[in-house]
């Protein structure tokens, strides 16, 4: 499939690996599993070595990059027990031969051997100014490759020259996809946004079976042995460990639309604040949601899984797991159908918003509410340097809103913005075209 939307990425890394003919130099590449980080990398220049961080033991691993050198016309002689002591051998081998040096995972080496971070920060500044190596190191759990490399305490601290915080590709993007496939319509670029958040690897796949309608997506995910059916278990079972099902059961809920921390207490009945914080801050799966114009420390919010396609996996895969493990997958389409339309509702809003960031003009973006989520509002948007502020209403069906009642719901809202032009609409599908 096209590589698409990552030009500026890619410009950046080839950069980079030219400026290891000087020094060598060190990238970072972090975002969410899937998203396309490593094959962003291995773009970046010909023949890269690629060390993948699995969890087993460090000396397995050694033997595993030995044979993956020799893969590269590499000799290594002697035996490696220790990272650091094949990471300093290729430092060296690079002060005469320059090396691109991929490693993903990263963050994985708190769980293989933590000291590895002290064996590398230590080779790294002894040697970087005399060898030639591009390192492109590559982590998908967001909140310890910044403790890695940001946190002043860790021994990584500020060691990396270049910096990419690798996001899905944005609604313009999925567009330009569905059109080079002679599939675009705004409904198929709702369901396709909706089901792949734009995560490279769904897409991908999705490409491979030219399933770019709600139909053919679905047949895709649902058929015998599809990578789909446990991706979400698959992705996230390892990360929680024992706590799994709590951690589950409260994705579940979220997906479900219980989404206030009292919502999901309420049918668990057990305190969850560190299970929410963690999903938030150490998995970067959750994020919270306040009104636009909340304190900072205040308690009115809600919680959205931040991955689409997860958020789809919870509501409805994982949700009726017994029609998956009885194989009747016709079963489970129907319930797919019978519920999308309801379902797929709080994406267009999702999509509307992504693309009034994408107009690069709105200081602030978000939702409205007051407590008891009352006078709900799906769409704020504030330009605060033109003093202009867009209401909007998001249907499917835009003879479902009322727009003298979006005015009605907004007014202690605007007493926020006096001195603001305050512009109302509804947004529904046929409103897409006009803003992408």
């Amino acid at each position: 499939m096209k590589f698409y939307n990552r030009e500026n990425e890619l410009e950046l890394l080839k950069k980079a690996d030219k400026l290891k003919e000087k020094r060598s130099v060190l990238s970072l590449i972090i975002g969410r599993r899937r998203v396309g980080k490593t094959t962003l990398a291995l773009k970046v220049a010909d023949n890269p070595i690629y060390f993948f961080i699995s969890r087993k033991s460090e000396e397995l691993l050694c033997e595993e990059f030995v044979e993956e050198l020799a893969k590269n016309g590499i000799k290594v002689y002697g035996e490696f027990r220790k990272f650091g002591d094949l990471f300093e051998y290729l430092m060296d081998l690079s002060k005469n031969r320059p090396i691109t040096l991929i490693i993903d995972e990263f963050q994985e080496f708190f769980r293989v051997n933590p000291s590895v971070f002290s064996s590398i920060q230590k080779i790294w500044d002894l040697n970087k100014n005399d060898s030639h190596m591009h390192l492109i190191i590559c982590g998908s759990v967001y909140s310890l490759m910044k403790k890695i490399f940001e946190d002043y305490k860790e021994p990584l601290f500020a060691r990396a020259d270049f910096k990419i915080d690798l996001k899905p590709l944005n609604v313009k993007v999925l567009k330009e996809i569905l059109a080079d496939n002679s599939a675009y319509s705004p409904e198929n670029l709702l369901d396709f946004y909706t089901i792949t958040g734009g995560v490279a690897k769904y897409i991908e796949l999705f490409g491979l079976y030219e399933a770019f309608d709600l139909k053919k997506m679905i047949d895709v995910m649902l058929s015998p042995y599809s990578l789909f059916l446990d991706e979400g278990k698959n992705r996230l079972i390892e990360e929680f460990g024992k706590e799994y099902a709590t951690y589950f059961s409260i994705l579940a809920l979220i997906a479900s639309s219980k989404t206030s921390k009292s919502e999901i207490e309420s049918v668990l009945q057990r305190n969850i604040s560190g299970h929410l914080e963690r999903l938030e801050k150490d998995y970067n799966i959750i994020k919270p949601i306040k009104p636009i114009n909340a304190k900072q420390n205040s308690k009115l919010q809600k919680y959205e899984i931040d991955d689409n396609f997860l958020n789809f996996w919870f509501r409805f895969f994982y949700k009726y797991a017994s029609f998956i493990e009885s194989e009747n997958f016709e079963g489970l389409k129907e319930i797919i159908f019978r519920d999308f339309d309801t379902y797929k509702g709080k994406f267009l809003e999702k999509l509307f918003k992504e693309l009034l960031k994408l107009q690069g003009k709105w200081s602030k973006i978000g939702s409205y509410w007051e407590r008891g989520n009352k006078n709900e509002i799906d769409i704020v948007a504030v330009d605060e340097i033109n003093k202009k502020i867009l209401i909007a209403e998001v249907k499917l069906n835009k003879k479902r809103a009322n727009l003298n009642e979006l005015i009605l719901k907004s007014q202690k809202l605007i007493n926020n913005y006096k001195n603001f032009e305050t512009e109302y609409k509804i947004l529904s599908l046929e409103n897409i075209e006009e803003m992408i």
